[in-house]
């Protein structure tokens, strides 16, 4: 565990370019402390401690404003940005090198004690406010767009936005999508784009007409 725990305050320094030192990370940063209160609660909850596992849980949600089901499976070098508002559920499993934003909700849509919360890949970040529905996958090097609704399946390498999510952008192959996040297709001004063009286009084609009827 305390390898682990290293490993998360390397991916705090590596993803939030406001994180100065150790101590820092330690006593200010309530996602690390909810990422904290987790693997340890997950810890008990594994070894059958259910009781104990989800009144560890549930004082880091106290404490944090994020609550993080014991019963969930979180890999290594797990980060929680500001992290206010953030659920995630007791099926929901989530790979490595994995970023996530305040109000990210990864959550169920039934009640059937079931696979019902998503499968989130490695090296995927998930913007402000979206939420991930239901037992989908989401494959690995994706960005999910602040604000979407995610309840479709999402390949590996992609951008999604919207709601419901679309699939935006995506890289064919093993290459990872960078992760800079002044990168965000806009399907709307695309369409937008595309409908002028396609304006353009006839205006030219009735000029072309105009002038071989005068001729």
């Amino acid at each position: 565990m305390a390898s682990t725990i290293r490993e998360d305050i390397e991916a705090t320094f590596e993803h939030d370019p406001a994180a100065r030192s150790v101590m820092e990370i330690i006593f200010c940063y309530p996602g690390f402390h909810a990422v904290l209160f987790y693997r340890l609660s997950h810890w008990l909850w594994v070894r059958k401690m259910y009781f104990l596992g989800r009144l560890i849980s549930h004082i880091g949600r106290f404490l944090t404003g994020i609550e993080i089901h014991p019963g969930a499976v979180i890999g290594r070098r797990f980060f929680i940005d500001h992290g206010m508002g953030v659920v995630i559920g007791e099926t929901a499993e989530i790979g490595d090198n994995v970023t996530i934003y305040h109000g990210v909700t990864l959550g169920g849509t039934t009640w059937k004690k079931i696979k019902r919360h998503p499968t989130i890949g490695s090296n995927v970040v998930i913007g402000t406010g979206a939420k991930v529905l239901g037992p989908v996958k989401v494959g690995d090097n994706t960005k999910i767009g602040a604000n979407s609704v995610v309840v479709t399946e999402v390949p590996s390498n992609s951008i999604v936005v919207g709601i419901p999510g679309k699939v935006v952008f995506r890289v064919e192959g093993e290459k990872r999508i960078q992760m800079d996040t002044g990168f965000m297709p806009d399907p709307q001004s695309r369409a937008i784009a595309s409908l002028l063009e396609r304006v353009r286009m006839l205006e030219e084609k009735i000029t072309v007409n105009e002038k071989e009827e005068k001729k």
